[in-house]
């Protein structure tokens, strides 16, 4: 068994030398959809940290009455933190934190300043900000807040207002992820068909070989084995193009991709997730390439 697998290493290696052109060729061909897989994920990588951004700054305010307590409006906190695991965040504002924000926010406009001394007092009420997971959360948070037990204390929640955004954000980020697994399997069908193409000519130029092999006895495997190895390693020789050139690019591109996305470290990215881009790759590198030489062996040259 040993003695056999070193031969076909030493086949593979062989075959692998002599047709240097076609080999070059099907290790450019794999370098391409290898980079698209890669750039397809760091897609997905940025379109989730926009999408995260966007929804980190939707949220449903309930404002409370001027008669209700801080117990209260704290009461009311922790029952809702209670109603369900996707809400995620529900914040406090008091009706003096409140009064200091607005102050803060419109420090620059007079007018503003001015139409607050001119009501007299502390005008704004306390509230109570929380942020859910999933768009139907915060109808039920609003259903929960003015038609349950703890009406009596809500003035008005703004649910009403935010639901048509709300709802437009989700529906944006369920349409990134369905778009990112249909361009990822299109992508995955059209690298099949062109690694397909180009391993061809490298065992169409063995034809003569592989069919004495098959005269004097050799089996299936033994013919098959020095074409799949060829496959892996132009897979493997593609995979380590590409993971030079994905490191420089996620390193020199990042800058420019932190101005267009703000707080999107691209270069961080790339390293926090270099596994599971080695395995992108891997998969369609090594596996593709291996993969293509076993169809075409076993298909094209009907073994």
């Amino acid at each position: 068994m040993l003695i056999t697998f070193k031969r076909v290493l030493k086949f593979a290696w062989k075959d692998f030398s002599r047709n240097r052109a076609n080999n070059f060729a099907a290790i450019f061909v794999l370098v391409i959809p290898i980079l698209l897989a890669t750039a397809l994920l760091v897609f997905q990588g940025v379109s989730t940290s926009v999408v995260s951004q966007i929804k980190e700054k939707i949220d449903v305010t309930a404002y409370f009455k001027s008669g209700a307590t801080e117990d209260d409006v704290l009461n009311v906190k922790t029952e809702l933190l209670k109603l369900s695991s996707e809400i995620k965040e529900v914040q406090y504002v008091s009706k003096e934190k409140a009064l200091q924000d607005f102050t803060e926010r419109h420090k620059d406009n007079p007018d503003f300043l001015n139409a607050l001394e001119e009501v007299g007092g502390n005008p704004f009420l306390a509230s109570l900000n929380i942020k859910t997971e999933a768009p139907l959360q915060y109808e039920k948070v609003t259903s929960f807040l003015t038609a349950g037990p703890f009406s009596q204390f809500i003035e008005k929640v703004d649910y009403s207002q935010k639901k048509d955004t709300i709802e437009k954000i989700f529906s944006i980020t369920s349409s990134i992820n369905k778009f990112g697994f249909a361009l990822g399997a299109v992508l995955f069908l059209i690298a099949i068909l062109v690694v397909l193409n180009t391993i061809k000519l490298a065992v169409d130029s063995s034809r003569e070989e592989i069919t004495a092999m098959r005269l004097v006895g050799a089996s299936n495997w033994f013919i098959r084995g020095p074409f799949i190895i060829q496959g892996a390693i132009c897979g493997f020789a593609a995979l380590l193009i590409c993971m030079v050139i994905s490191g420089l690019a996620a390193y020199f591109l990042s800058s420019a991709v932190a101005v267009l996305v703000s707080g999107f470290n691209l270069f961080g990215y790339f390293i926090s997730n270099f596994w599971t881009i080695l395995l992108i790759q891997i998969i369609f590198g090594v596996v593709l390439g291996a993969l293509a030489s076993f169809i075409l062996v076993r298909t094209y040259l009907k073994i």
